[in-house]
């Protein structure tokens, strides 16, 4: 990506200040982006350190899975370039201790809320298209590996499905749609979680991070329609 790449443009970012959302948003704003952060609560905004920058636009009590709350959030935007949503949530169990309102409730996290942002970032975007980039997993290009996780498998699986679709049909309004696709990401929550892992193995987020602004940038003119497996070593 060169300089300034982002100069002048908006962005979105759902999920900003989360860990991956973070270097994201760091990338962005290096590269002279505007980013808006629809924010779940309060307290996200107040661990945020980059929440003071100038050239941030962060907007806390937005709930995702709301349609009207999705689309007076976007109503309320500029003309943007890209919408970048990392919002989701994760939950593993066994089948048999998955309920209904589990299994809604990771195809509401993930994919639902993919869907409305993206439908309504399209209508927040010029004449000369714009860009799309949604957070699929490592499950949703592999399914046997969510073994023990099948709405979450389920739901990102949802998420590339609809990132292939709408990439042909946004493709002739110039507007490109892709996902990435993380393995286990290297996050200190992780690393806690699997503390005899090989953290060497997994993907970095400033790593992953680069991926999606490539697909995001103007530089991107050709990708459309893909799952990129951000796996690292893993």
């Amino acid at each position: 990506m060169s300089d300034n790449e982002f100069d002048g443009l908006n962005v979105v970012v759902s999920g900003g200040t989360g860990g991956l959302g973070r270097a994201v948003v760091d990338r962005l704003l290096g590269a002279g982006a505007h980013v808006f952060i629809p924010a779940f609560s309060t307290d996200e905004v107040e661990r945020f350190d980059l929440a003071s920058h100038k050239n941030i636009s962060i907007t806390p009590g937005q709930n995702l899975t709301d349609e009207a709350h999705v689309e007076a959030y976007y109503q309320g935007l500029p003309e943007i370039w890209a919408s970048i949503h990392i919002a989701g949530g994760f939950a593993m169990a066994p089948l048999a201790e998955t309920s209904k309102a589990d299994f809604m409730r990771q195809m509401e996290m993930n994919a639902l809320s993919s869907f409305l942002c993206s439908r309504e970032a399209v209508k927040r975007m010029g004449a000369g298209g714009g860009r799309i980039v949604n957070i699929a997993a490592r499950p949703a290009l592999e399914p046997r590996t969510g073994a023990g996780m099948a709405a979450y498998t389920a739901s990102k699986a949802a998420v590339a499905a609809l990132t292939q679709a709408l990439g042909e049909e946004l493709a002739g309004d110039g507007i490109l749609v892709n996902a990435v696709a993380p393995s286990i990401l290297d996050t200190p929550p992780n690393r806690a979680a699997m503390a005899d892992a090989n953290f060497d193995l997994w993907p970095k987020v400033e790593e992953v991070a680069a991926t999606i602004i490539h697909l995001a940038s103007p530089e991107n003119r050709v990708a459309r329609s893909s799952v990129v497996a951000v796996y690292g070593k893993s």
